[in-house]
């Protein structure tokens, strides 16, 4: 069985290429996006299509959805696979999403919810993994010396999003500046329910949406977009920045706090910011050498885990994430991580799991048994192979 994945360089990619490979299939890739971030749609199409045209492929994959390749592989019959591990992802309000050929998997339910009534048959619900083994040999390397290199009480690994937030390039009225601040400020008190998106009034939508001349105007949508775009690539980009350099500020005045980011941490005086990571080889000694890893979920993915919550618990790390709805479906709070839902909760827990050690390695022990035995790339896949066998038997 041979089959094509479509890569632009996310992480996932590798761990689920060695998967497929593992369960016997041929595995061709292509590569172009990975170094040309202008391919046009165009481009996209006309490469796949020399892609079917020249070998028996049983499906195309990608992370996250490509229109291109949808419309391509509908034209040939050739089942399309993709699997979300972002959001938002503007690109899945493409008429394309109702193809007959498309096999799509969303990692967040709420995401899924909103997106399956629109192809019903062919959108599927699948939460993200980590590749244990991967985790296993670099941190059984690990010597005297990472250990003190990348101990520390609490770190946090992850953009503070300054560099990637649009909403700080609008020119907005005070007005709407002063409502979208409250909004945030309100957002920031409430964990496991987004209200955002729900709650955007019209004219603040228009206002946005006309102070960004690059703001997305998808000609082939098939509901109108900027609702989801201002709520969630704007102010959810914007309130990301906002909570993450909030809850960093506040930890780093108590505790010893290490930040790995590409982002500007001049806002951050009391932190201890170490640059960028190399997610491969410096990543999981980071999560299995900090005494506490933590994870804040950007509000756009509204109740999925995100890939960072496996990654830790991957690595044997101990945990506390902000508290998402879909946590209590897979994991124990308090046995196999810990939730916070406020940031003086956040500091309580801290506080508490930095004088409990024995306590605090036990979950980090229990989180790491429980992604090993059931949230592994190889079990996640199998499940996606499965449901491809029984649409395509």
């Amino acid at each position: 069985m041979e089959i094509l994945i479509y890569r632009y360089n996310s992480i996932c990619e590798p761990d689920i290429i060695q998967v497929f490979e593992s369960f016997g299939l041929t595995v061709h890739q292509e590569k172009m996006e990975m170094t040309d971030k202008g391919v046009t749609p165009a481009q996209c199409a006309t490469t796949v299509t020399e892609w079917i045209l020249s070998h028996k492929l049983s499906f195309v994959f990608s992370i996250n959805f490509y229109p291109a390749i949808s419309y391509t592989c509908n034209r040939f019959k050739v089942p399309y696979v993709c699997w979300s591990v972002d959001s938002p992802v503007a690109e899945l309000f493409s008429n394309s999403l109702k193809n007959e050929w498309n096999r799509i998997f969303l990692f967040d339910r709420a995401q899924y919810e909103f997106f399956h009534p629109y192809n019903p048959e062919h959108i599927y619900y699948l939460p993200l993994a980590t590749n244990v083994k991967r985790w296993e040999n670099v941190i059984l390397g690990m010597s005297e010396a990472d250990f003190v290199k990348y101990d520390s009480d609490v770190t946090f690994v992850g953009s503070l999003y300054s560099e990637k937030c649009k909403y700080d390039r609008l020119k907005l009225s005070d007005y709407t500046n002063g409502y979208v601040n409250g909004l945030m400020q309100a957002q920031m008190q409430v964990f496991g329910y987004n209200f955002i998106y729900d709650t955007l009034p019209e004219s603040v939508i228009r206002e946005i949406s006309a102070s960004d001349p690059e703001f997305y105007k998808g000609q082939d949508v098939f509901l109108d977009t900027d609702r989801y775009l201002a709520a969630h690539q704007y102010i959810g980009m914007k309130l990301a920045n906002v909570e993450r350099v909030s809850i960093l500020s506040a930890l780093s005045k108590r505790f010893n706090v290490s930040l790995y980011t590409r982002s500007d941490t001049s806002c951050l005086p009391d932190i201890h910011a170490k640059g960028s990571a190399n997610t491969l080889t410096e990543m999981p000694k980071i999560f299995h050498a900090s005494k506490i890893n933590l994870n804040m979920t950007m509000r756009p993915i509204e109740t999925g885990l995100s890939l960072r919550i496996w990654d830790v618990l991957g690595c044997g790390g101990f945990l506390i994430s902000n508290y998402q709805a879909e946590i209590p479906e897979y994991f124990e709070i308090g046995k196999d991580l810990e939730v916070y839902e406020s940031t003086e909760d956040l500091i309580n827990k801290i506080d508490y799991y930095l004088r409990h050690d024995e306590e605090r390695m036990e979950i980090a022990i229990n989180g790491y048994e429980k992604v090993a035995k059931y949230h592994t790339y190889e079990m996640r896949l199998a499940e996606m192979i499965r449901i491809l066998c029984d649409v395509f038997p």
